[in-house]
């Protein structure tokens, strides 16, 4: 493929380069490189280490390791040169090594890579919220391992191995960046070479269907629903339902009041309320984890705030024990 610049009506040839040519390092630049926008090679996936090696008896790392929105494991694996080098084997044995990872192991590494940047996030509350569950859901964590393999280019043995592989039920991309250069400028084309893009739609719709057989198979999910003022609520409304209750019941004149009762800690590891402008912004990045519309709650003094909507078997505890503090009878109803 040949890439252009278009100037004074005229197409003007980008020379293509290499990594190795422009002095750009695997782990330093291109790792680095793809650690900060992920979504170049790998959409809707959440790194949670990198440079793993925390197994007995190996010396091995995975460059990246991450989980997608199903909460798959993915292995991405990097490489500048211009063949991949074997790098599907590499990363088959790191599949097979990482198989047996649980959910709460995966935390504890997620957590300590969250220090190693500088994060004081919570690494449980941060995986349930990129993986939209209401609560843990540890028989559903990991029952696939993804392969990402990127790269300047690939040899034909290593392609032919992995459309082999792929067939046999694995799941296997390889990602090729081709580097360009125009004057000083580095120029980074980014191609998905197997699956092709055109095939892969079909390919994600019988995984998908396999999945949800699967799930639905296997899924012991808490089902509770809660009976509070004669409604009948799942965890979610329930918070919803209890907050707004208080609220009729003791008009706090703002925000401060409302917390008395009802602290940012009740959520344990995140804000219990945040600006009806900062829930809007966390919902237009397609992330809805506060109750907007005609649910924000509005104060004699006029500011507006949402209340979370994040809630599940592994946080709800604390709002429980401020609810029956307060007096509040809920009744739970198994589905």
């Amino acid at each position: 493929m040949t890439i252009y610049s278009f100037e004074n009506n005229s197409f003007q040839n980008i020379e293509q380069t290499t990594f190795d040519s422009e002095g750009l390092l695997e782990r330093k630049h291109l790792q680095s490189a793809i650690k900060q926008k992920l979504d170049v090679i790998a959409p809707d996936c959440l790194i949670i280490s990198e440079e793993f090696a925390e197994w007995t008896g190996s010396q091995r790392r995975i460059d990246l390791l991450a989980i997608d929105k199903k909460g798959n494991l993915v292995i991405i694996e990097l490489k500048r040169t211009e063949t991949g080098n074997h790098m599907e084997l590499q990363a088959l044995r790191y599949a097979a090594m990482i198989s047996t990872l649980t959910y709460s192991r995966a935390i504890e590494i997620y957590q300590k890579y969250l220090k190693s940047i500088g994060s004081e996030a919570n690494a449980e509350t941060n995986i349930i919220e990129f993986l939209d569950w209401e609560e843990s859901q540890e028989e559903l964590f990991g029952l696939q391992v993804r392969i990402i393999l990127v790269s300047e280019n690939f040899s034909k043995e290593l392609t032919t191995s992995v459309m082999w592989l792929n067939e046999k039920n694995l799941d296997i991309r390889c990602i090729r960046l081709i580097p360009y250069k125009n004057q000083e400028e580095i120029l980074i084309d980014v191609q998905q070479i197997i699956p092709l893009p055109e095939a892969e739609s079909y390919q994600i719709k019988l995984k998908e269907q396999s999945d949800e057989r699967r799930k639905a198979k296997n899924s012991p999910k808490d089902n509770t629903q809660y009976k509070f003022q004669e409604g009948i609520y799942n965890k979610r409304k329930l918070v919803l339902a209890v907050i707004q209750y208080w609220i009729s019941k003791n008009q706090p004149s703002n925000l401060s009041e409302l917390l008395e009762t009802f602290p940012q800690e009740t959520r344990p590891g995140g804000r219990m309320f945040v600006t009806e402008e900062e829930a809007i912004e966390i919902s237009l990045k397609g992330q809805s984890r506060y109750f907007l519309g005609e649910d924000v709650i509005e104060f004699p003094d006029s500011t507006r705030y949402a209340i979370s909507n994040q809630w599940g078997k592994g946080n709800i505890q604390e709002f429980f024990n401020i609810s029956e503090k307060i007096g509040y009878l809920i009744e739970s109803e198994k589905n």
